[in-house]
């Protein structure tokens, strides 16, 4: 079994190793981390744009100031009375309150600029102590620390070893860091969880013996790792991001924008010729307002040398790609009301094509992100006795209210 998970993990990290580098990519042209001293950003227009994509799928699939979720169950075609609709309706007010009072709200943003700039998201949902506010905490997880292949899931972190030992009090240490731990208890410890199917188990990634560096093993009911895509090609675990494709024009753009600023500097400082007839010092020039250069008499002194360079082009050329990127992150086609004057019918178009780019993004989120979080949710609350236990596999169906399901005309559930 080990053997198979180390396999798994390494094929896994291979198989992430070419999605890595396009990864850095993408967010190097929209949102730079604060250490990528090589990032450097003459253009916004993507930055904002993602920004304002993020934004769009937060206010349309998870609102927190409307309900976008009911868990239903049909009552039964003889009238006979079902407890369980009582149960259901009992069950998506406790659900509801225990997301509200999580930080559920504040991490799904990070993981929705995820989604948008990487194409994959991950959140982690795991259980709060009794008494806590929520039976819910979340965490948005690096796609940097996830490596996925078929039926694994693999969780990389560092963590100081102090921290490693309250967490998993039942763990001994090995030999070997035994002495490091106890000299330094802040040293971080690199940390691996592979969760295969409902099976997980814990290892210390410091080379040596495998068995010996295993921390913890178990098994979870419900999967912790919600992990969605924007849209995914024929054979690919990872998903592919609106960013991913206006990358070649973000890149271009950012290049157009270096080289105007560029000919500015030469627009505004000039470039100059002298001839060097002795009493010109050409290492005293200063170039300023009212300065008064010397020059001898019958020479032509300092002359503007003309660049041959013209940009006026480049503004062309920069609008038809400023235009493209806010295309492809569709911050043309998300915003409604942008003018006051627009008729019911020129709404409803909007409002079609706006289902038809998100079609087939918003199914899958139902699929990949809202049901495993409605499922998680339940088998907690019901562990934990809030709830009777209901399954979405028979027992109630998912019906989805969010505004973007209502421009369907229909609440999308029973997927």
């Amino acid at each position: 079994m080990t053997a198979k998970i180390l396999q798994l993990y390494k094929h896994a990290l291979d198989a992430r190793e070419p999605w890595a580098r396009r990864w850095t990519q993408c967010q190097r042209f929209t949102q730079p981390s604060a250490d990528d001293e090589s990032a450097t950003l003459f253009d916004a227009t993507a930055g904002d744009a993602v920004e304002n994509l993020a934004a769009s799928m937060y206010s349309l699939l998870t609102p927190p100031e409307s309900l976008w979720m009911n868990l239903v169950r049909e009552p039964s075609p003889d009238g006979d009375a079902d407890p369980l609709i009582d149960a259901t309706a009992h069950a998506t007010l406790m659900l509801r309150t225990h997301l509200n009072d999580s930080n559920f709200y504040t991490t799904i943003h990070q993981c929705y600029l995820d989604l948008v700039i990487l194409g994959t998201a991950c959140l982690f949902m795991s259980e709060n102590p009794v008494g806590a506010a929520s039976a819910f905490s979340f965490t948005a997880i690096p796609m940097n620390d996830i490596a996925i292949t078929r039926g694994a899931i693999f969780h990389t972190t560092a963590m100081p070893a102090s921290e490693v030992a309250q967490k998993y009090p039942e763990w001994t240490p090995p030999a070997n860091l035994r002495q490091t731990i106890k000299e330094n208890p802040d040293a971080p410890l690199r940390l691996v969880q592979a969760l295969v199917g409902t099976d997980f188990i814990t290892w210390l990634d410091v080379g040596g013996d495998f068995e010996n560096n295993i921390v913890s093993r178990g098994t979870f009911e419900t999967n912790p790792y919600i992990i969605f895509r924007w849209s995914v090609a024929s054979g690919e675990s990872y998903g592919r991001s609106p960013v991913l494709r206006a990358l070649p024009d973000i890149k271009t753009a950012n290049k157009v924008v270096e080289l105007v600023l560029k000919n500015a500097t030469i627009a505004v400082s000039g470039i100059w010729q002298a001839d060097d007839d002795g009493v010109i010092n050409l290492s005293n020039i200063n170039l300023t307002p009212g300065a008064i250069i010397p020059k001898a008499v019958g020479s032509t002194g300092l002359t503007p040398l003309r660049s041959g360079a013209d940009f006026d082009v480049s503004q062309i050329i920069l609008g038809d790609l400023r235009a493209r990127i806010l295309h492809t992150l569709l911050a043309d086609r998300l915003q409604l009301m942008s003018n006051r004057e627009m008729t019911a019918t020129e709404i409803l178009a909007r409002n079609a094509d706006m289902m038809r780019v998100l079609g087939a993004t918003y199914g899958r989120l139902l699929h990949e992100f809202i049901r495993p979080l409605v499922d998680r949710g339940l088998q907690i609350l019901s562990r934990r006795g809030v709830i009777d236990k209901i399954s979405l596999h028979g027992d109630a169906q998912l019906k989805y209210i969010a505004p973007i399901a209502q421009m369907t005309g229909e609440a999308a559930g029973g997927l």
